[in-house]
This record gives structure tokens, C-alpha cells and sequence, in this order.
């Protein structure tokens, strides 16, 4: 139960300061860092022995996002406040906000708030009149008296005195004007344009110079203590200390501030006009900390949302939800986090230990403690939120697991704080998120899945991919889109008719355009979509007519396609989609060809693939009865047969729940729309004997039961036959090991594997001691405590798994396994020189054959290398002696590395398993479990039409067609009008008819048969099968409709029923796995009472509710049973049990223990 990782060694070096000149170096060593989890070829981790999946973030994006404050009032002016925020990566957020004074404050790293001049000159904007000149424009007017009222833009100074006569922001009085008029040397006033034009009006902007004139603080040290204090609240402040802190928490260090690559993207983005307007250079990608150009900008664009300037102007309050605004975090970036706390965390007890440490004994090894490092990535492979379990039910849930995005885990949100706009479904979802896929109840919305063409790009933003579209002509030129530039794009629909030159053949194509849906002429389009399935995810695309389903149940449809059972035998749809092949493919459940060739050998176990062109052979290992993560099971089975040819990319092997390459969910089987004596009431679902019988919803689970021998502190546990009080039929099918045999058939009791602990120490007589010293040990002092097989599983051992430490092997153990070892690479090199003597033969057979290719393949075992020999043609004496020596040197090689290999293993058994200490030896015993379907199982079709089987019919006694087919499963026909879930009805229709014309009908998602296509179709299978000789009585009408006999009495039903073939599958809520009973059990220890559930061999609850039903129907004993006995009476279930097992008469009832804890309460 190991991890699959790579152990991370860094180098450090350490050196010592000297008084003068550079520092000394003392030594350099590799530090062992942690152990860091690899990524399988599956895009999974392997922790603990478990596969487990990483699940990729959804978070808000860094950048600067503009808001409306809808609950607070509006302004003095009457205008909208806003706020602004602008986010980093990580760091301190700095917000900007009005208050209904139109007085702009800012908060950093949300503590006490500031006015908004404050910043700009800690940032180095220390003059009013620089500041100003960035938010209003300067005009100069003559001293008359049109000035009185103006602002003066800057400071007036008379220059024969130096003296100021109006500052900066000041509003000209007449008192003001009269001094101006007696300076002569002042021809004019600089004065500020507060007015601004607003579509046809004009609006007075008052902002900075009124938050100005509030402003106290004058200079960029005063401004930078001032912040200090209020971020601190300190009183006394060291100047140096305030301005440190305040360069580290937004300006200067990355480590501290960071934007990261997306968000100076975005702000660059953002701010691009702004920028312009004002003159700034545009920050470089790199600059990851804020800029100047970045608060003024900022600033900017807030005071021009408030003064009315809207998307004209290109300026737009931001939507949080937009795909625009949120990006994906993968694996790499969620570890990359972790590992980055983790290292400052080992860096501060490094610092630390290097003041306690001597300079004698310092070493790197000696000062570096990693610990942090390797707990933080324990922590969050084993118990992160965004670390899964694998979902392996099905390759299907496998694929969706991995693409599944999420917006919870940590620096996301939180289920019970995330608000209906989040989760609802955004117009930017288009193409990117699938709007169907999403987990019913407290996490809708929340987790998502990636719709199907949708990738992410370089900065963690969603793409969808379209086709260009220039002057009205569609092309095969392909680019991918963020939600960003969608919204400036006029895109048409995947549907929309064009013809061979790719020009669209009507004058009003329907498009979107910023999330509306349009009407408009083909020269105006940008872009058209890919294809109809880019809207939906991988689940989604495979439900049939999903257009005719209402969302709700097109939900629970690819929710439950997830949770569907592998199939002994499964079955394609007759109604497919057309992606089958791709997803079984894409999961890796079928084994594909790497190279075009040759099948050389099958069996059970590996396909050996000769390649066309080079000659080596490839060999397919297959997996046989695994079980997955939720005890379903992996079988492959090969699909090619000897000297078949395959292409490279090819299915050769069937996986679970696929069929020929292809996914296969379930069964196609003949449904009909019916009610029936009452059984199929609510949902309920009535199936013929017959799926029972020809095991048509068969499946096999395998699970896993694990003993370990410990050390215990009386001495160690051991595994063993020898098993004190136990009979030897008991014990029957153990090995001399008392390991149960492979291939036993076992029931609840039986046991696994036999196991005893020593028992505690005993008060011994000295008699007994003496007699000890001299017979040895009892028997008795070991107790049992073997592994049992729980109740409830009845099946065959499948395998069984040994583990266990070098030192506990006998030599006889050790000697058998070294045997097996060596038989196993004999055979191995017995095929190599197979090989090697073929190839030799072929070279020195007579020419004609070499013109026809005579040459031998290498064999190329589990991925080993290859053995090659490429005669062709006619060969001279020179090549052939050189083809030899290659074809020599190619055997020596391979024997070298088979020899290599048994080492290996050789050596690894001489050293035992790496078991977790005070472990000696682990047994795991797995037991496959063939489950029929029975009442009590869920089954479900493909859009959200599920139910449980509450009775199986013989099949004599279903509803049979008029040529006598009964048929096989009879659905409530209330089940279909109120769900609005069309879609099947269509499904089942047209798989009659594809049954009838024996074909496989393809009907992708938004793009299926149509209506009038079906009945066309259902026409054509009725007129084929006429022309077989069936009656034209016996098959159904246009819709589908035939009227039914009754298999019990064989009088027809009074009106006619829908018939068809629908596709169904056996979901994994088993009622195996949910049937269990309780006679007596444990009890919690702190109410006494039973505990509850089936993992615990719990009991049921006895609520108030059931209270009423039984004093409604006055049992009263039975009633005082529930609430004493068979509850929490400690003394009266003892007595209980003693008077029933001598037979005396049952006595008074005693007080229960939660009545006794409610009078303590009471006192």
C-alpha cells in the first residue's frame, strides 16, 4: 500500500561570513526534501495504494474588478457608488470604494479605510496639482469674472514676493478674485474642466478635488506613516519600518505581492485605453507587483463609472460569473501553493535552528528540517479536499471525474456561503461548461464538468474552439476563444445551413452576440461553432434526443450513466450518439494498438503485436478480474484473433462496460409503456424472468478483506492453521499457512484467515506455572481473532495477496518463491532465443524467401526491447553477415536484461515488503461476487427515467406481443408526461425500428432523427419484415403502438400500448449492499443506545413519528419494548436475556438511560 512518487532531493550549499572579502564556503550536500506523488499515464496518483484523482479548481481570477454597491444609497450627486477591487494572486487586496458623500476612500487588505489621495502620494504622486492634472483637464482663463466659483488648478504665486496667493483646489471667491486683480503680473488663471460630457449631457465631476480637500497629509513619507498607523493601528513608527511595509505589501516584493501572469494580463487588458488616454507606458507582462499606472488607472475608471460613462466609453461594471473573471487551477498549481507555504515554513525553522547551531557541527543535512514540506504534501494528497477517491464504477465516471471542475476546496467556496448567481448557469458557459452535468443538492452548480471541445490555455482561462468565418464564407480555419473576446464577436450556430463552399444559403443566420441570441445577415458573422456537442460534457453527449428531454431530467440521465454497473455481457445501444467509440478509447478501458501490424498470438492474458513496418512485436498485458476503487470489476478481453491484421489506434481488447471498442452501459431491451396490476406505481418497474435467466443484468463485484499481523505488547500476532477451539471442518479450505485457498467458495462465518493474539496476562496459581515450565505453553493463552467473511457476502475467492517482512519468511516459503521466480524467466528467455534462432534461420534460408520478407520479429514482452533483423530483397554475403551479428548482439542484450530482471526480483524477496512498521505480514483476500438483478435493485434508462424493480414476472406471464413475444420490462406510462423526458419515447421507437432493419441508428446530441424520420423509419422496418413473411397483424403502427394480450389469461388489453427497445442499465445502489437486519449489536457509549447503519450493524431508528403509529394503534408492551429493552435499559436487557434463556416469565421493564440523563439535565 505504497505511494507511486519520486523522492525530491535538492542541493544546498552553506557558507559562512566572513569579517572582509566573500563568504567562506563550509559544504555542500543533497537534502532530502519529501517524497512528491508522480502523475500516472491516467492522469491519476496512486496514494496508499488507491488511485486517486486531483480535481481542478475554479477560483475568481486576479485582476481588477469594477462593481456596483447595489445596497447602499445613492450619493449626494445622485449617482451610483461603486467599488473596485483589485485582486492578486496572493498578497493584500486594495479596494476602492465611495461613500454617499462622493468622497473616494481605499482599504488595503481590507483593515481601516483612507482617503484615495492618501495612496496616490505614498506611491509618489506628492503634489495636488499632479495629481489633479491625471483627472482633469487644465484651461487658462482671464482674472474677470467669470472665474469666481472655479477651481484653481495650481498653485498662484506672485513671483516678485514668492508668496502664494491661491493653492492648488482652491474655489475662487470674490474676496479671492480681488487680491488676483491687484497682482498685475497675473494675466490669467490656471483653472480645472470639472464638467464632463455624458451622451448629451453634462456632468459636474467633483471626486478628487473634494477628496482633496479632506486630504491632511501633504507629503509621500507623511502619506506612507500615516497608512503604517492605520494598518498597524501603532502610534509610534519607525520611518524606515513604515516604508519597508508598505513597499513588501503592494509595490515591490513578489514574494509578498504577487499578480501573477493572468493578472497583469487582465489589467493590461483592462486598462488598455486608460493607459493611452493618460500617456502611461504599458506595464511589461513580467511586472508581477503593483504599479503606479495600475492605482491611477484604477482610479480613473471608478470616477468615470460614477459619473454615467458606460460601455460606449468602454467603460463596464464586471460580472464575477463571466468565465472571464474566474480560471482553472490543475494539479500543478495547487501543489505548487502547498509546496511554496511549506518551504517558507522550513526556511523559518531553518533560520531558527541556525541561531542555536554551532559552526562546528552545521551542515546542511543538520540545519534543513523538511518535515514541513513533507507534511504539507501528505496532507494534501491524503486528506485535501480537492484530492479524490477515483469514482471507477464505470469508465464513463473515471473520464468525468478527471474533467470535473470544482469551486469549492481551499481559496474557493464554500457550499454553505455560495449564492444562487454562482452556481447558476452563466451565457459564457457556452462551449466551455457544460450546463447539464452538475451533482443534485447541496453542491449544484458548484462542481461542474468540462464541456466536451474545451481546453484551457496559458492562463488558466477556458477556450472553445471555432471555425472562422471571412466575408460570409465559413472556413476550416479553427481558433480557439476566451469568454472575454466572445463577447465581442458575432458567432453563429453549429446548425446553421451552409453549402459545399462553405457560403450560408440563407439571408438571417441565428448567432449570439455578448449573450444574445440574434438575427443577422451572414457578412456581419465572425465565427461559427464547431459542432453541436461543443455546448455539452462527455455524459451529456451520450443521452439520444437529449433535445426533446427537459434539463432537469437530462441531469439525472448523465449523473446516473456514471453510477452504472460493468455488465457480465453488455450490449451496445441500438440508439447511439456517436461518441461511444471516442470515450472508451479516451479511458483507457480498451486496449488499443500502438502500431499497424500483425496479431501474433492471443490468450487470455497478453496479445503479442507484430509491427508492420519495423518488426517488432508489441505485447498487450490485459487485466484480469481487478477490482476498481468501488469493488466493480476490470476485465479484458482480447477482440482479435491470431494472424488478424490491426491499424494503429485500434481496439484489441474489450474493457469493462464496453462492447467491440465501444462503451456499453447496459442492454437494449423491449419495453413497454404499461400499467400493470399496480407494481409499476410510482417509478416502480416491472422486468420478466428472462433478463434473470439469460443473466442479461449479471455483474461481478469484487471485494477485498485485509488481516494484518501485528506487534502487539504482549508479544506478536501470528498467522497460522493452528487456531485454538475451532473444529477442523471449520477450517477445511486454509493452507498449511492458514491462507484460504484461491477458488474457494465462501458464506458469511467462514473464515478468511486464520489469526491469533496472545491473550492478556492471567492470575496464575504457582502450580499452574510450575506445570507450564515443564509441558510448555497452553493453547489457551492464545485467543482468536481470525478474519471472517462479514455477513451478507457470498462469493469464490478470486486471489489472495501475501506481504510480509524478510525475516519472518521460512526457507521453504523463501525456496518455493525463488522456483516460481525462475520458471517464470526461463520461459521468457526460451521465447527470446525462439526469436533469435528464427531470425538466424531466415537469413540463411535460400534468397527467394528473403524477396518475400523473411525475416524474424523480436518480441517485444511487457514493453522490453526489441529484437530486430530487416532483410528485404535480395541479400549479399556482406549484409547478411551483418544482419547476424545485429540480430546477436539485439539476443545478448535482451538476455542481459532478463537476467537483470530476475535479479531484481530475486533480491527484492532476499529484502521482504516494505510494511508499515510494527506490521509483520498482511494477507488480502479478495472475493468476486456474481450479483443477478433481484427487487430492490435501481435501474435506469438514459434520460433520468430511473426506478426500482418491484416484481419479476415469469415470462409467461408478461404482456405478449400478437406473434407471442412477451416482452421484458413494463414502465409506468405516468412516468413520462410530468418529467417532460420526450426523449425516450423517441429513443424506443426508433430502436424498434433499427432492430427491425437490424442497424445501428446514430443520433448526436441536437442533431437527431426528427420526428416524421422515425415513423418513416418504423415504416420502412414494417415493410421489410412483411416482406419476411410476418403477418401485418402482428406489428405495431407509426407510433409504435400494438395492443398487448395478457400473459396470464390471454385476453388482449383494452387499448393499444407503446412498444419499443430501450437502452437500460443496473446502477450501482444495490439492494445487497442495503439489506441488513439487527437482533442484538453494539451500543454507543454514551446514550447506550444501538448505533445505527449498516456499516456499524446498527438498528433502526425509532423516531417521535413512529411513536404516534404505534399509540394510534395502542400496543402499549410493544411500545415499552422500543423505548426500554430494546434501547438504552442496560439492567432491563440483561435480565431480559437471562429470563429467556432459562424460560422463566420476562420481569418488569427497568428506566432508560437517555431518562436518567434528562432528570440530571432537570436538577
Amino acid at each position: 500500500d505504497s505511494n507511486y512518487a519520486a523522492s525530491l532531493k535538492a542541493t544546498f550549499r552553506l557558507l559562512a561570513k566572513q569579517e572582509k572579502g566573500a563568504p567562506k564556503e563550509i559544504c555542500e550536500q543533497d537534502v532530502y526534501v519529501c517524497d512528491l506523488p508522480l502523475m500516472t499515464k491516467k492522469a491519476t496518483f496512486i496514494i496508499n495504494g488507491v488511485e486517486r484523482v486531483v480535481v481542478t479548481q475554479m477560483h475568481r481570477s486576479p485582476g481588477v474588478i469594477f462593481e456596483e454597491d447595489e445596497d447602499t444609497p445613492i450619493s449626494i450627486y445622485g449617482k451610483h457608488l461603486y467599488f473596485a477591487r483589485i485582486i492578486p494572486y496572493r498578497g493584500a487586496w486594495v479596494e476602492f470604494e465611495y461613500d454617499d458623500k462622493n468622497i473616494l476612500w481605499v482599504r488595503i487588505d481590507k483593515k481601516k479605510k483612507f482617503l484615495a489621495t492618501t495612496l496616490l502620494r505614498a506611491i509618489g504622486i506628492e503634489k495636488d496639482s499632479d495629481i489633479l492634472k491625471f483627472f482633469y483637464k487644465k484651461e487658462n482663463i482671464p482674472v474677470g469674472k467669470n472665474a469666481v466659483g472655479r477651481l484653481v488648478a495650481e498653485d498662484i504665486v506672485n513671483t516678485k514676493t514668492g508668496e502664494i496667493l491661491a493653492e492648488t483646489n482652491r474655489r475662487i471667491s470674490e474676496e479671492l478674485l480681488g487680491v488676483l486683480k491687484k497682482s498685475p503680473q497675473i494675466k490669467s488663471i490656471p483653472v480645472m474642466i470639472t464638467g464632463i460630457k455624458v451622451g448629451d449631457s453634462l456632468v459636474k465631476d467633483m471626486t478628487i478635488s473634494d477628496t482633496l480637500a479632506l486630504d491632511k497629509v501633504k507629503t509621500k513619507n507623511d502619506a506612507i506613516m500615516y497608512i503604517y498607523r492605520q494598518n498597524r493601528a501603532m502610534e509610534y513608527v519607525k520611518p524606515d519600518q513604515a516604508t519597508e511595509y508598505f513597499e513588501n505589501l503592494i509595490l515591490k516584493n513578489p514574494k509578498k505581492y504577487d499578480l501573477a501572469k493572468v493578472g497583469r494580463f487582465k489589467i493590461n487588458r483592462k486598462f488598455a485605453k486608460i493607459f493611452k488616454e493618460l500617456g502611461f507606458e504599458v506595464p511589461k507582462e513580467t511586472k508581477k507587483t503593483l504599479t503606479v499606472e495600475d492605482i491611477v488607472s484604477t482610479m480613473k475608471y471608478m470616477i468615470d463609472l460614477n459619473n454615467g460613462l458606460g460601455s460606449d466609453d468602454d467603460r463596464v461594471i464586471d460580472d464575477i460569473d463571466h468565465l472571464g473573471n474566474r480560471r482553472i487551477r490543475a494539479v500543478g498549481e495547487l501543489l505548487e501553493n502547498q509546496l511554496r507555504i511549506g518551504l517558507a515554513h522550513m526556511v523559518r525553522l531553518t533560520r531558527e535552528k541556525m541561531n542555536s547551531l554551532d559552526r562546528g557541527q552545521a551542515t546542511p543535512r543538520n540545519i534543513l528540517n523538511t518535515q514541513p514540506v513533507i507534511g504539507i504534501v501528505k496532507k494534501f494528497f491524503y486528506t485535501g479536499q480537492l484530492s479524490q477517491y477515483m469514482d471507477q464504477i464505470n469508465p464513463l465516471a473515471e473520464l468525468t471525474h478527471k474533467r470535473r471542475l470544482s469551486a469549492l476546496g481551499p481559496g474557493g467556496l464554500h457550499r454553505k456561503r455560495a449564492g444562487f448567481e454562482v452556481r447558476d448557469v452563466h451565457y459564457t458557459h457556452y462551449g466551455r461548461i457544460c450546463p447539464i452535468e452538475t451533482p443534485e443538492g447541496a453542491n449544484i452548480g458548484l462542481i461542474t464538468s468540462l464541456a466536451c471541445y474545451s481546453r484551457v490555455n496559458e492562463y488558466g482561462l477556458l477556450e472553445t474552439p471555432y471555425r472562422k468565418v471571412i466575408k460570409g464564407r465559413v472556413t476550416d480555419e479553427i481558433d480557439y476563444l476566451t469568454a472575454d473576446k466572445d463577447d465581442e464577436l458575432t458567432i453563429a450556430q453549429a446548425n446553421s445551413p451552409i453549402d459545399k463552399s462553405g457560403k450560408f444559403t440563407t439571408n438571417s443566420v441565428s448567432s449570439r452576440h455578448g449573450g444574445e441570441f440574434i438575427f443577422v445577415t451572414p457578412d456581419k458573422i465572425d465565427y461559427m461553432d464547431i459542432s453541436p456537442l461543443q455546448v455539452v460534457s462527455t455524459s451529456a453527449a451520450l443521452i439520444p434526443f437529449l433535445e426533446h428531454d427537459d434539463a432537469n431530467r437530462a441531469l439525472m440521465g448523465s449523473n446516473m450513466m456514471r453510477q452504472s454497473v460493468p455488465l457480465i455481457s453488455p450490449e451496445q445501444p441500438v440508439v447511439i450518439t456517436g461518441i461511444e467509440d471516442n470515450i472508451a478509447v479516451d479511458t483507457g478501458a480498451v486496449v488499443v494498438s500502438e502500431k499497424s501490424g500483425e496479431v501474433l498470438s492471443v490468450d487470455s492474458r497478453q496479445i503479442a503485436v507484430k509491427d508492420k513496418e519495423t518488426g517488432v512485436i508489441d505485447v498487450y498485458k490485459l487485466k484480469k478480474f481487478e477490482r476498481s476503487n468501488q469493488d466493480t470489476c476490470i476485465n479484458q478481453l482480447p477482440l482479435v484473433k491470431r494472424g488478424d491484421s490491426v491499424k494503429k489506434g485500434q481496439a484489441i481488447a474489450d474493457g469493462a462496460s464496453t462492447k467491440d471498442g465501444s462503451l456499453a452501459l447496459g442492454r437494449n431491451v423491449l419495453v413497454a409503456f404499461i400499467s400493470w396490476e399496480g407494481y409499476n406505481y410510482e417509478d416502480a418497474i416491472l422486468i420478466s424472468e428472462k433478463l434473470v435467466r439469460e443473466d442479461m443484468f449479471t455483474s461481478v463485484h469484487i471485494q477485498e478483506f485485509i488481516a494484518e499481523s501485528r506487534d502487539t505488547k504482549m508479544g506478536p500476532e501470528e498467522i497460522t492453521k493452528d487456531i485454538p477451539n475451532v473444529s477442523k471442518d471449520a477450517m477445511l479450505n486454509l493452507d498449511e499457512n492458514g491462507v484460504i485457498v484461491v477458488g474457494t467458495n465462501v458464506e458469511p462465518g467462514d473464515i478468511l484467515v486464520g489469526k491469533i493474539a496472545p491473550k492478556g496476562d492471567q492470575q496464575t496459581t504457582p502450580e499452574e506455572r510450575l506445570l507450564r515450565v515443564i509441558f510448555g505453553k497452553k493453547s489457551e493463552e492464545a485467543k482468536d481473532v481470525s478474519l471472517h467473511v462479514p455477513p451478507g457476502v457470498y462469493g469464490k475467492v478470486s486471489d489472495v495477496k501475501i506481504f510480509e517482512r524478510k525475516e519472518k519468511l521460512s526457507k521453504e516459503e523463501t525456496k518455493k518463491r525463488v522456483k516460481e521466480i525462475e520458471a517464470k524467466y526461463k520461459k521468457e528467455l526460451t521465447n527470446a532465443k525462439t526469436v533469435y534462432d528464427e531470425t538466424v534461420r531466415a537469413l540463411r534460408c535460400d534468397k527467394k524467401n528473403l524477396r518475400n520478407g523473411g525475416f524474424q520479429p523480436a518480441v517485444n514482452v511487457a514493453n522490453s526491447h526489441k529484437i530486430v533483423a530487416r532483410p528485404s530483397g535480395r541479400v549479399s554475403e556482406a549484409k547478411k553477415k551483418e544482419e547476424l551479428a545485429k540480430a546477436k548482439e539485439l539476443f545478448k542484450k535482451r538476455q542481459e536484461e532478463i537476467k537483470k530482471a530476475e535479479r531484481f526480483e530475486k533480491d527484492a524477496l532476499k529484502t521482504g515488503d516494505d510494511l508499515p512498521v510494527s506490521v509483520n505480514k498482511i494477507v488480502k483476500v479478495y472475493i468476486a461476487t456474481t450479483r443477478k438483478i433481484q427487487v430492490g435493485d435501481k435501474i435506469s434508462g438514459r434520460h433520468g427515467n430511473k426506478g426500482v424493480v418491484a416484481k419479476i414476472l415469469a415470462a409467461e406471464d408478461m404482456p405478449y406481443l400478437p406473434d407471442g413475444t412477451p416482452v421484458d420490462m413494463l414502465i409506468s406510462p405516468l412516468s413520462v408526461p410530468s418529467r417532460m423526458n420526450v426523449g425516450q419515447l423517441l429513443e424506443m421507437m426508433l430502436g424498434w425500428a433499427a432492430i427491425g432493419l437490424n442497424y445501428q441508428a446514430v443520433c448526436p446530441v441536437f442533431n437527431s432523427a426528427k420526428e416524421e424520420e422515425i415513423k418513416q423509419q418504423i415504416a420502412l422496418a414494417r415493410k421489410h419484415l412483411i416482406s419476411k413473411g410476418v403477418r401485418k397483424d402482428f406489428l405495431p403502427d407509426d407510433s409504435c403502438r400494438i395492443t398487448l394480450y395478457d400473459g396470464r389469461t390471454g385476453v388482449p388489453f383494452s387499448e393499444k400500448v407503446t412498444i419499443g427497445y430501450m437502452y437500460i442499465m443496473k446502477l450501482a445502489h444495490l439492494v445487497d449492499d442495503k439489506m441488513h437486519a439487527r437482533s442484538t449489536g453494539p451500543y454507543s457509549l454514551i446514550t447506550r443506545q444501538p448505533l445505527g447503519g449498516k456499516a456499524h450493524g446498527g438498528g433502526q431508528r425509532m423516531g417521535e413519528m413512529e411513536i404516534w403509529a404505534i399509540e394510534g394503534y395502542g400496543a402499549a408492551h410493544t411500545l415499552q419494548e422500543f423505548l426500554t429493552i430494546k434501547s438504552d435499559d442496560v439492567q432491563g436487557r440483561a435480565k431480559m436475556y437471562e429470563a429467556i434463556i432459562n424460560g422463566k416469565p420476562i420481569t418488569q421493564m427497568g428506566v432508560p438511560e437517555s431518562f436518567k440523563v434528562l432528570v440530571k439535565e432537570l436538577q
